[in-house]
């Protein structure tokens, strides 16, 4: 790049110069010093590189940008990508075709199957059935609670635990307030937890053991609530069979209200045409697609994922919800050569993605929409709350993250100083460990926000010309 722009920007001051001795006109008569004085008050000549910035340092800007960019690339692991274009133009390839794990940035993937098929506005239900309306305050017989796949079904308790607040949280208290509104004050059978509407597959098989033993994420299940813990303070701890967790809760709960409750949680299936007593939505899809990636909520990942399966395919589980992701992706019309999904949530390290189809994915949404909406803002949101800090960019990044062992992910959009959108996909593999993909993805996101680094016009022109009065 440089060995062809200085020779046009010696052939632009040359010209320059040519035009700068006809308008100064013939030599003075008088002394050397009026001479002199002459030749410095001429205005700059219309060709000079100080009439014409942008022919000589956009390119240069550009050339910058590559060119730390390309820095970044050969400092990481061989098997790595990065993508980076302005609009519909590229800046920068490396290796965007190349099939990589993406961790959490599979995220990407599986919020735009999800809007794709459901409606942003659309919302989950969680009801309370019997097997007849109560009469005179009393269910005879048991009371079930009715999953509906909502992810993020929850007391306040939990909600108060995250250290990001507001948490996105169905209260199962104000399911509690419902059924006491319906006027039930006596149950004498169970609560009993209905999680029929997906598979019981409480994890992916092929996850390493050491997710679940980490409590990476809860026990998958249609009906969850608190994503499966039971305890999540110091020590955490599961439900071993969550639907019956979340109608113990249930049952707490109702008892808390004056309630009677004649027997203790269980888990089962509800009679068919069983009666709603009482029902709580979940938020609107777009704000669980939010939710999704700015927290990068692995259980929430899989539980929408089991939901594509059903509302597709026929069938809540992962391996239905994959395909259909996958059909899906391909069907819009994204790159997907190469792409392999195992989960929704990138914690397998078998999964598949190029740089090339998260790149199109975020390319294709609109300013406004969720999926460009709910990603983290550095130094401000989510995953990047305390990451790209620094006041170049802090508000000036929102991107994806992803990491699992050996790999790192950040993919999204950056504003630039010089006021271009650019959109960016980095995957790199084979790390020893995420502190080692920090530095780059901190470089990576300074290029792209200091872009365009244009020279000052003391360093491409002649500076005995004066600036314009």
């Amino acid at each position: 790049m440089r060995r062809l722009l200085v020779p046009a920007i010696l052939a632009v001051v040359a010209v320059s110069s040519t035009l700068a001795g006809l308008r100064a006109g013939p030599p003075a008569t008088s002394d050397g010093d009026d001479e002199i004085e002459l030749a410095t008050a001429v205005e700059a000549p219309l060709l000079s590189p100080r009439r014409a910035p942008a022919l000589l340092v956009e390119p240069i800007g550009r050339a910058r940008l590559v060119q730390a960019l390309h820095g970044i690339s050969v400092a990481g692991p061989d098997a790595a990508c990065l993508l980076v274009t302005q609009a519909d133009q590229p800046l920068y390839e490396h290796q965007p075709d190349l099939a990589l794990a993406p961790a959490s940035g599979l995220k990407l993937l599986t919020g735009a199957a999800v809007l794709a098929h459901l409606d942003p506005g659309e919302r989950l239900r969680t009801t309370v059935r019997a097997a007849a309306p109560p009469a005179g305050g009393v269910v005879e017989g048991d009371l079930w609670l009715v999953g509906g796949g909502d992810p993020v079904l929850g007391t306040a308790a939990w909600a108060a635990h995250f250290t990001r607040q507001p948490a996105l949280v169905t209260s199962l208290e104000a399911l509690a307030d419902r059924v006491v509104e319906a006027g039930v004050a006596e149950v004498r059978g169970r609560v009993v937890g209905d999680e029929s509407r997906y598979d019981s597959v409480r994890a992916v098989p092929s996850w390493p053991a050491r997710y679940l033993e980490a409590k990476e994420v809860g026990p998958l299940s249609a009906l969850s609530v608190n994503d499966g813990f039971a305890v999540w303070e110091g020590r955490k701890e599961t439900f071993a069979d969550p639907p019956a967790g979340a109608a113990g809760v249930l049952t707490d709960l109702l008892r808390q209200r004056g309630v009677t409750v004649a027997g203790e949680a269980a888990s089962g299936t509800a009679p068919a045409g069983a009666a709603a007593v009482a029902g709580v939505d979940s938020p609107p899809m777009a704000e669980l697609v939010g939710q999704l990636l700015r927290e990068s909520d692995n259980g929430t990942a899989e539980l929408l994922v089991k939901e594509l399966g059903l509302r597709v395919a026929g069938e809540g589980s992962t391996a239905a919800g994959t395909r259909v992701m996958a059909e899906t992706l391909a069907a819009i019309g994204f790159p997907t050569a190469g792409l392999v999904v195992i989960d929704g949530s990138g914690l397998d390290p078998g999964n598949r993605v190029t740089c090339r189809l998260l790149h199109a994915v975020l390319h294709a949404s609109k300013e406004g929409e969720p999926l460009r909406q709910g990603l983290p803002v550095a130094g401000t949101s989510g995953t990047l709350s305390r990451r790209l800090v620094d006041d170049a960019l802090s508000g000036q990044v929102r991107a994806k993250t992803g990491s699992i062992r050996g790999v790192a992910s950040l993919s999204g959009f950056a504003v630039t100083r010089g006021g271009f959108d650019l959109t960016f996909s980095f995957i790199l593999n084979g790390i020893n460990r995420f502190d080692d993909a920090v530095p780059l993805q901190e470089q990576l996101g300074r290029a792209l926000v200091r872009h365009p680094d244009l020279p000052q016009l003391e360093e491409i022109g002649p500076s005995r010309y004066p600036e314009a009065a």
